[in-house]
């Protein structure tokens, strides 16, 4: 193994990321016979081939799975390489991805504006996703943290709690139910909810929720891509939502939704901010990490109003 090359690995991350040799090859600036040779020697190396050639194109098999695992970990060895680099001339020091689930998109930019006029000297860059697409970015190395409301366990983490993460139920302010007290889960569970997708974090907590009035989770309502369309269609008139406080601050301030008073609600979960157990911790990851521990809960939405008689900084509980 020591006769790989640094060209060699990026090569074979390049084939699995385009599927094809010639795809490959003009990502890489290489012709496709140059970048069929160098494939070649590295499945000469190990004996086993590290795709199968198949008429929709280059699949990886375990073996090619295994390799590209570790061409991404020497990515990033290298990338924490180059920042220390920088940091010992003086350039910056250092930089951080962050990877956040859609749900942290409505408060991510403040949090990252705050600790960026903290520490300008640090190259900060956010990509946001679905709780799968996060998750993904997370095994592949794409990120450094990942801010979700449940820690991924696809991947070795670590997770640690920066603050509450309540959920609601939605409605117009015209919605029968808008001025009632204490609404039972029995009488909410009459009601039409449109929902996420299989697999969002609300949509497990709903199910959770639900599980206990016979028969609902069978049919638990129409699916929506994402939260904003779930919220348009709230206002439209077309049903209740269970969905993140943190994503209709906005919408209630301007009394377009109202959060209705159920028994059992808001339920409190947490978010976390997740990096990978077996990641180096650079001077930045441990920088921001740092921050959210002090101040993340400050930068999240409508928390006065769901808990007015507790401070910024609760963290911990939940329902």
């Amino acid at each position: 193994m020591r006769n790989l090359t640094l060209k060699q690995f990026k090569t074979v991350q390049a084939i699995i990321s385009h599927g094809k040799i010639v795809s490959a090859a003009k990502v890489l600036g290489l012709s496709p016979p140059a970048v069929t040779i160098q494939l070649r020697q590295v499945e000469e190396e190990f004996q086993l081939a590290l795709f199968d050639r198949t008429s929709d194109g280059m699949r990886p098999t375990a073996a090619g799975l295994a390799f590209v695992e570790t061409a991404q970990a020497i990515e990033e060895r290298l990338r924490l390489l180059e920042d220390a680099m920088d940091a010992i001339k003086g350039v910056r020091i250092g930089s951080l991805r962050l990877g956040v689930v859609s749900t942290a998109k409505y408060f991510a930019p403040r949090l990252m504006a705050g600790f960026m006029k903290e520490h300008p000297d640090i190259d900060m860059r956010l990509a946001i996703g679905n709780r799968a697409e996060t998750i993904d970015s997370l095994k592949n190395h794409d990120i450094d943290i990942a801010l979700m409301g449940r820690p991924a366990r696809e991947v070795p983490v670590r997770a640690s709690v920066f603050g509450d993460h309540p959920l609601v139920i939605i409605a117009p302010p015209d919605h029968p139910l808008a001025s009632a007290r204490e609404i039972s889960k029995e009488r909410i569970a009459e009601e039409h909810f449109l929902i996420r997708e299989p697999g969002s974090g609300t949509r497990i907590s709903l199910e959770i929720f639900l599980s206990d009035v016979p028969g609902r989770i069978d049919d638990l309502g129409v699916e929506m891509g994402s939260n904003e369309t779930i919220k348009q269609a709230v206002m439209a008139g077309l049903g209740i939502a269970f969905i993140s406080a943190h994503t209709i601050a906005a919408e209630t301030e301007a009394g377009r939704l109202v959060i209705l008073d159920v028994v059992g609600m808001p339920i409190r979960r947490q978010w976390f901010s997740v990096m990978r157990s077996d990641h180096a911790i650079s001077p930045a990851m441990a920088t921001f990490h740092d921050f959210l521990m002090r101040k993340g809960a400050m930068y999240l939405p409508l928390f006065g109003k769901l808990y007015p008689h507790e401070g910024p900084n609760t963290r911990g509980r939940a329902s």
